[in-house]
């Protein structure tokens, strides 16, 4: 005798379906990656500075980072699971033509020439005599339009085009001043400890048409001899964005007092100068400094401290361009009130 499809059953069936489509979507994953916050880890603990020592008392330095993974075809459908992530396109965070391992490997680079910097910008603030040789130039972001997709990897450093030494950007931008856009380029590069040669097509740059480039953001790299040993250990966590926070802890395990009982929060990308650079993920990075209850959040100026005030909720947001202006703006806070 036939069973009879009772409303209730069909009802059970639909929703048996939904679920099964629920667990087979969050199972398969999506051209998107999600950002997600991650709670702000003080630096201290990370970093040894030979003749230093961890500051004491209270207020310190905290460092930022942000959690990212593929999102799954659900997370991609209904991005509003997670109300703090946010959903970008995979080829923003692996380029054509490159993989996670690569990726990844780049992000760790990036971390490791971070760190050289922040400790040599503290020094150099504080009177040590440093030595920085330029000595290449770094890939920093692939334009998606260029040739140089699928061949050059973020942290790349170009160290010769056509056969002459490129130790610095102008030197590179001369160099490329003699090829006619469209024509190709022979780069010699170095990524971690390999040296590489790619024959990559140039194009017309955006703002002169008539003047040709590979098609990246560069950045300096050079050489860095410090007059102290300096070791900071951030584990698995890759990028430059923790710059401003590591140049920070150095001076203030050196003995000074730059928080002043303040807990601080810090993101920038730490440039030689002294310049403090935007970083990506501002949204997920002010999250985090919240959620370890920072004081005081200081931020790249510009469009970075614009999107981080969006998401301050009650915390203060210093906008600084460079690392003199991050110590100024410390030192300009009121008295600390300890609870």
């Amino acid at each position: 005798m036939p069973r009879i499809l009772t409303p209730a059953r069909l009802a059970g069936l639909l929703v048996g379906l939904l679920l099964a489509t629920l667990v087979a979507l969050y199972l398969i994953p999506s051209n998107d990656y999600l950002l997600l916050p991650d709670r702000a880890h003080p630096v201290a603990p990370l970093v040894e500075v030979q003749g230093g020592h961890d500051p004491t008392g209270p207020g310190g330095v905290y460092f930022v980072d942000v959690f990212e993974r593929r999102a799954s075809m659900l997370e991609s459908l209904f991005p509003w699971i997670h109300s703090s992530a946010t959903l970008v396109p995979a080829k923003l965070i692996v380029p054509p033509g490159t993989s996670d391992k690569a990726v990844r490997e780049a992000d760790l680079r990036e971390m490791s020439v971070s760190q050289r910097v922040a400790a040599a910008v503290a020094l150099r603030r504080l009177g040590y005599h440093v030595v920085a040789k330029p000595d290449g130039v770094v890939v920093s972001v692939i334009d998606l339009g260029s040739h140089a997709v699928g061949e050059l990897q973020p942290a790349d450093v170009i160290v010769a085009v056509n056969g002459t030494r490129t130790p610095t950007i102008q030197k590179l931008r001369s160099v490329l001043a003699h090829v006619k856009v469209r024509e190709p380029v022979t780069l010699a590069v170095r990524r971690g400890g390999r040296r590489l040669t790619f024959r990559i097509r140039t194009i017309a740059d955006p703002l002169d048409p008539k003047h040709a480039i590979v098609g990246f953001t560069p950045d300096q790299s050079a050489e860095i001899t410090l007059p102290l040993h300096v070791s900071i250990d951030a584990g698995n966590v890759g990028g430059p964005s923790a710059g401003l926070a590591f140049a920070l802890d150095v001076m203030e395990e050196l003995g000074h007092n730059v928080t002043r009982g303040y807990r601080v929060a810090a993101t920038g990308q730490m440039e030689l100068d002294g310049t403090v650079a935007p970083i990506g993920g501002v949204k997920q990075k002010t999250i985090g400094a919240r959620e370890a209850k920072a004081d005081v959040f200081l931020v790249p100026a510009g469009d970075n401290a614009a999107q981080a005030r969006r998401y301050a909720d009650g915390l203060r947001i210093i906008p600084v361009q460079s690392f003199p202006q991050a110590l100024r703006a410390l030192a300009t806070l009121p008295e600390k009130q300890q609870k």
